[in-house]
């Protein structure tokens, strides 16, 4: 299935979000309007420590009135930079940890119907403390939980953040098929 654009316009370029608004041409010969935000990427990574513990983020987020429990995150720096130098950057960050070991989880659509926000998924293993340096505008508390917790967290709707439920997922099914060999 294709969509043809046939004319777009720019409704806000700010620091973070860009908004369009384009007229496309369906395949059934119709018109339609896709008003989206472009986004510039991102990484989200799970830091597991050698207790079995994620180290988690809590932050407030504006749009939705609360906190959040979440993985380490953050955008891109430039449209070209590598998401695991990206991923290194954020943990150290938000958490202070570095880790010697990164891996690479694939990637998710936050939410296609209307961004093409994509976040690039790691975990990360070996860890060792160090500083944290969160950007002037992050206010961050640090929470462990064991990683099995944190997937029945995620489960029973105690964790809702989206990137976070992906990366918990991956991580430990990642986790359990070396495990078993």
């Amino acid at each position: 299935m294709k969509e043809k654009k046939v004319k777009s316009e720019d409704i806000f370029k700010g620091v973070l979000l860009h908004l369009k608004k384009d007229e496309v041409l369906l395949q059934n010969g119709r018109y339609s309007t896709r008003e989206y935000v472009l986004h510039p990427g991102a990484v989200a990574i799970v830091p597991v420590n050698e207790n079995n513990e994620v180290v988690f983020v809590r932050q407030f987020r504006y749009p939705i009135g609360q906190d959040l429990l979440e993985i380490p995150a953050g955008k891109f720096d430039s449209p070209d930079e590598d998401p695991l130098e990206c991923a290194k950057r954020e943990l150290k960050e938000e958490t202070g940890f570095s880790a010697d070991k990164f891996i690479y989880m694939g990637y998710i659509f936050t939410t296609p119907g209307f961004s093409n926000e994509i976040i690039h998924l790691y975990l990360a293993l070996d860890l060792q403390k160090g500083e944290m340096k969160p950007d002037d505008d992050e206010i961050i508390e640090l929470e462990f939980k064991n990683l099995d917790q944190a997937l029945k967290e995620c489960i029973e709707g105690k964790i809702t953040d989206a990137k976070t439920i992906a990366g918990i997922f991956k991580a430990y099914f990642y986790l359990k098929s070396i495990e078993e060999g």
